[in-house]
């Protein structure tokens, strides 16, 4: 029988995952198997991200029944060896998850999730962690709380812990964010700069889904800068590539655009 690291599993699932094929990175998943229980954990918190990830995406409902098995988990990997990481990790799905649900649903249900986000915030336990949690709470305070310079603020924060940590996927998140300030603002230059920035970030890391709604909001810009027929043609080949791997969110938007 062949025999693969955990990460090494995990690492595959990923890049499966930002394909836009989570049910392969799923399956991947499920396939391995370990008696370690820190292994155990660590493939448990992916399943719960992956997960996540498709729930997000094609607004699904996977991630509670994984989440629930990465607790399980989490609690046998603490009895053999404690990890103020693993923690926080899996609640930072949790978080994500939670977002995700509100944002479809009814905004009024934000409750406690930018207090959440201030937690986690202060007990990151490195710069990639902190960079992530504060786009998380940035996109809550633009989202949901209608915060717009909380927003922006943490955005700043994301981008440069990001660029800090060289964590590629941060750093296209921030930018995506900050360019949509800068495209509300009426500043078309900087909304293209940091865009474009962001759409290359993310074809760098593989990130279908984050290149496809990139690729998007470039489609609004050329509109918006009176090339409607080059923003017709960018939208009609990003929903051939939407409708393969069922985005439908990212189908509307681009089919208004066509139209």
């Amino acid at each position: 029988m062949s025999q693969l690291a955990a990460t090494d599993v995990v690492a595959a699932a990923t890049h499966l995952m930002r394909a836009g094929q989570w049910a392969a990175a799923s399956a991947l998943l499920n396939a391995a198997r370990t008696d370690e229980p820190a292994e155990q954990f660590t493939l448990a918190l992916a399943r719960a991200e992956v997960a996540a990830d498709q729930d997000f995406a094609q607004q699904t409902d996977h991630a509670p029944a994984a989440i629930a098995a990465a607790e399980t988990a989490l609690s046998a990997s603490e009895a053999a060896e404690p990890s103020r990481e693993q923690a926080w990790d899996l609640a930072m799905v949790k978080l994500r998850k939670d977002y995700s649900t509100v944002l479809f649903g009814s905004r009024a249900d934000a409750g406690e999730l930018g207090a959440r986000s201030q937690l986690l915030i202060a007990d990151a336990p490195d710069d990639a962690r902190r960079g992530a949690v504060s786009f998380y709470a940035g996109v809550m305070a633009d989202n949901l709380y209608k915060q717009s310079e909380v927003a922006f603020a943490h955005y700043t924060t994301a981008y440069q812990l990001g660029e800090k940590a060289g964590d590629d996927l941060l750093m296209s998140l921030a930018l995506r964010h900050l360019g949509d300030h800068a495209h509300t603002a009426g500043d078309l230059v900087l909304a293209r700069q940091h865009w474009e920035r962001s759409t290359e970030l993310r074809q760098k890391v593989g990130h279908l889904l984050g290149a496809l709604a990139q690729q998007t909001l470039l489609a609004v810009l050329l509109r918006d800068e009176g090339n409607v027929a080059g923003s017709r043609a960018l939208a009609t080949e990003v929903n051939r590539w939407a409708r393969q791997v069922d985005l439908e969110f990212i189908i509307r938007e681009t089919a208004l655009l066509m139209d």
